[in-house]
């Protein structure tokens, strides 16, 4: 990619890049939120076209107008916000577009889904075909969207932090897999923001920042240390200390005998008993599919429940209510932002308004207070540094960090008695994760509650002063934070051991 510029109105996304990545290697692209990085990836996969500049391929320039033109010349992009049709099977998605896709007798899906499962299988990468997505989990949407783009052959294959939902186990799953890829001459190309992995699975790394290109480094040449420090400009210490300002109080949050349906009809909370504390945070580690997703559903209101008893600051949690959940004081951080907590086509100051417009300070008689409302998203847009081009943008417009961080303005503001945060880092840079870790610290420390939810094991043991793991829709162990132990909880994920979860 020679001298790319790509401009969106007045901002400028990418100026002047230069990036040029091998044959047969993995190459690790990095970049605070906003740099450019997703930007310049959408330019190779067809989303968007430059400004100006030029791309090449196999030495001869070509002219990328669309994902289809992507495609035909053997470039795939697994984005961090899957392009998935919800109400489609895992094998309807995989095939859609494709040329055979048109009907080719009463056995052609049957078969289809047979070669889908074989590759799925032949990966690493399991989930079940003939599901609806919209039934699936987020980690096993994304398998599904790196399933597709090696199913329609690419040689040319971009992920974009393709580790935020994957277990260590299923980590290493996947770097075989791209290993295995590398061998047979494609060429990987991977956003993401866990310089571990960096370190562990790429050739070369390119550093941008700020719309243009820092530094381009084989990864003997250098560190994690000096890779933080291109990132952001400074050095960054990832090192962080839990820091108890005053001891838990009683429990705010009580759960006994929890039993949960899913959509499907399979059970996936299965008669669960745990309580969180005033001034705790609680860390649920667990593979994605295990109940997490169901559990802060419930919680927040978005899914009823059949059996077993919920109390909320000494009170009946309301069964399926949204409202009720905001009114009582929890606050949520979904998995995925830009399906359950922001509208994208609108801009901040809507966006902010979602949870409190009923408030005195956001209307009068029904009727918004737009200066008032206007004045006080400014207000969170700069205390949380969102970057946006301004507060009437719409939000997709902006990285998947902005998204994230004008979500938990939104939440934090209402100054919450619960936050159920499910993976709140996901596809942030370092600075923007310790921003956010600080966050969750600071509700802490106040007396609130957090019920943390990731599949990040770094996060919950860095975070947590307590740790459950989920396996089967039931908590297998409940452990102290200083009795904390990564192989074990490792073990307990897998199912291959289980301890008294009381």
């Amino acid at each position: 990619m020679i001298q790319i510029v790509k401009q969106f109105g007045s901002v400028v996304a990418n100026d002047e890049v230069n990036f040029r990545a091998k044959a047969g290697e993995i190459h690790a692209l990095l970049g605070e939120n906003g740099a450019g990085k997703s930007t310049m990836m959408c330019m190779l996969s067809g989303v968007y076209r430059p400004t100006h500049g030029e791309i090449h391929l196999h030495g001869e320039k070509v002219r990328i107008r669309s994902p289809k033109d992507a495609m035909r010349l053997g470039i795939g992009m697994v984005f961090q916000n899957f392009r998935l049709v919800q109400t489609l099977t895992a094998t309807e998605n995989i095939v859609l577009g494709e040329a055979s896709s048109f009907w080719r007798g009463p056995r052609w899906l049957a078969r289809k889904s047979e070669e889908i499962e074989a590759i799925s299988k032949h990966f690493g990468l399991p989930f079940p075909v003939d599901r609806p997505i919209w039934q699936l989990s987020v980690g096993e949407q994304q398998r599904v969207e790196i399933v597709k783009t090696l199913y329609r052959g690419a040689d040319f294959i971009i992920l974009d932090e393709p580790t935020s939902v994957l277990t260590p186990g299923e980590v290493e799953q996947l770097f075989e897999t791209l290993n295995r890829m590398k061998q047979e001459g494609k060429t990987v190309i991977m956003t993401t923001h866990k310089l571990k992995e960096v370190m562990f699975a790429s050739d070369h790394i390119s550093v941008m920042r700020k719309g243009k290109m820092i530094a381009t480094m084989a990864k003997s040449e250098t560190s994690e240390r000096d890779l933080a420090q291109l990132m952001v400009g400074q050095e960054s210490n990832n090192d962080r200390t839990v820091v108890r300002e005053k001891p838990a109080g009683s429990p705010m949050l009580v759960v006994s005998g929890l039993n949960v349906y899913a959509d499907h009809g399979r059970k996936v909370l299965d008669g669960l008993h745990f309580d969180v504390k005033a001034g705790e945070i609680v860390g649920i580690a667990g593979v994605s599919g295990n109940g997490q997703k169901e559990l802060a559903e419930v919680l927040t209101g978005l899914r009823t429940w059949k059996d077993g008893d919920i109390r909320f600051d000494g009170n009946p949690l309301r069964n399926g209510s949204v409202r009720g959940a905001i009114e009582q004081g929890i606050a949520h951080v979904p998995e995925n932002r830009m399906k359950s907590g922001l509208a994208g086509s609108l801009g901040a100051v809507d966006n902010l308004l979602f949870k409190s417009y009923r408030s005195p300070e956001r209307s009068r008689f029904g009727l918004l207070r737009t200066e008032n409302n206007r004045k006080w998203s400014q207000k969170l847009v700069a205390l949380f540094d969102v970057k946006t081009p301004g507060i009437d943008a719409p939000v997709r417009y902006l990285s998947g960090g902005n998204q994230q961080k004008l979500l938990l303005a939104r939440e934090v503001d209402l100054e919450p008695k619960l936050m159920v945060a499910m993976h709140p880092t996901q596809g942030l840079d370092v600075g923007a994760t310790a921003g956010v870790h600080d966050l969750i610290e600071d509700l802490r420390n106040k007396g609130r509650s957090v019920l943390l939810i990731s599949e990040d094991l770094d996060e919950v043991l860095q975070l947590s002063d307590r740790i459950m793991v989920m396996y089967g829709g039931r908590i297998v162990g409940n452990i102290p934070r200083e009795e904390a132990n990564r192989e074990y909880i490792g073990m307990l994920m897998a199912g291959s051991v289980e301890e008294d979860a009381g």
